[in-house]
């Protein structure tokens, strides 16, 4: 079967793997959508994200749905043909964070596409892929699989939005409009937000945020200021000399959550007004389970198709990833796995 498998730097491939079987308790799933998140292009640009360096090749995709081709023998709740989603991590359940409630800070996860262990974790941009029943989060009728795919990063928005407490009636910013700075804007319009504000340096972008629920827009460097005394930021962006700006955005005693990774090292950020204005500034990574919170809001009627600017056959991935680093024209990019080889 055809996967898009990462070599190195600059050397994307779709390869020809063994078509899995899955055991007693798996599910096969012949995945039909991925969307290409900024972790695979970082893989395909530098053949490292952050900290995790490719080391050996790797199918990439952690954002994917599709339909249930087979189920093991101990399966009973799922059926073949039902679409789903799926969680991308496995967890070790028995370390502090796990037993504590927090398994997205585990350190033992594997998760879909991720270099951080040898061997790496495989992801899921291929035409099939097994998984314990437990990743598998079956579509509600009405929800597609071409939605199902953009579940993930939305739970990824809804964990971020819930680390900032309620927002219900709140005023927020979200800083940084691309993917997942659009999602946080559509999550909490969907949590409650009174009003949110989206910034970022392209009018592209800010146009997928309006559409996704921003009630204004700022676009940065054009003269137009980011609005005053919000209850909580969201920075989404991970663009150090930004942080400072948001502390000034926020009301005494507001939240800032820190969504977009920052570089790793040592980086200038203006933190005064951290002390000063008695800012709480908190981090948000991956989620728990908030992946099904997202499947029921796409159910519920939350509409990510603005988000998805393109979709691409995976014959044509390196087109797909050439686009997706085109933040003047492109947001979230799919892959299309149907016409793939089984």
């Amino acid at each position: 079967m055809q996967a898009v498998v990462i070599h190195g730097a600059r050397d994307l491939r779709l390869d020809d793997i063994e078509r899995p079987a899955p055991g007693p308790d798996d599910v096969l799933v012949a995945v039909e959508y991925g969307g290409i998140c900024g972790s695979d292009l970082h893989y395909w640009q530098h053949g490292a994200t952050g900290t995790s360096i490719l080391r050996e090749p790797m199918v990439l995709g952690h954002e994917v749905a599709g339909v249930v081709a087979a189920v093991g023998s101990g399966i009973t709740d799922v059926h073949t043909g039902q679409p789903v989603t799926l969680h991308p991590a496995t967890t070790c359940d028995h370390c502090p964070e796990c037993r504590g409630g927090h398994p997205n800070l585990c350190a033992d996860v594997s998760y879909f596409g991720s270099a951080a262990r040898l061997p790496h974790s495989p992801g899921a941009f291929a035409r099939y892929r097994v998984v314990p029943r437990a990743q598998v989060r079956p579509l509600p009728p009405g929800v597609s699989t071409r939605h199902g795919a953009v579940a993930e990063p939305l739970g990824v928005a809804v964990h971020a939005v819930r680390r900032a407490g309620s927002v219900r009636g709140r005023r927020v910013l979200v800083n940084g409009a691309g993917p997942i700075g659009c999602l946080v804007v559509a999550a909490a319009k969907a949590l409650g937000a009174g009003e949110v504000h989206a910034s970022d340096l392209t009018a592209a972008s800010l146009g997928i945020a309006a559409a996704m629920g921003a009630d204004h827009t700022v676009q940065v460097g054009t003269g137009q200021s980011l609005p005053a005394e919000v209850d909580v930021v969201f920075e989404a962006s991970g663009a150090p000399a930004a942080v400072g700006a948001c502390l000034t955005a926020l009301r005494r005693g507001g939240t800032l959550v820190q969504v977009g990774n920052l570089p790793a090292g040592q980086v200038s950020v203006e933190l005064a007004p951290l002390v000063s204005r008695e800012i709480t500034y908190v981090g948000s990574f991956r989620f728990v389970d908030e992946i099904s919170d997202a499947v029921a809001l796409i159910a519920e009627g939350l509409d990510v198709e603005p988000l998805l600017t393109h979709t691409f056959p995976v014959d044509q991935v390196e087109t797909a990833f050439r686009t997706a680093l085109d933040r003047s024209v492109a947001s979230k990019v799919l892959l299309d796995f149907t016409s793939a080889r089984a």
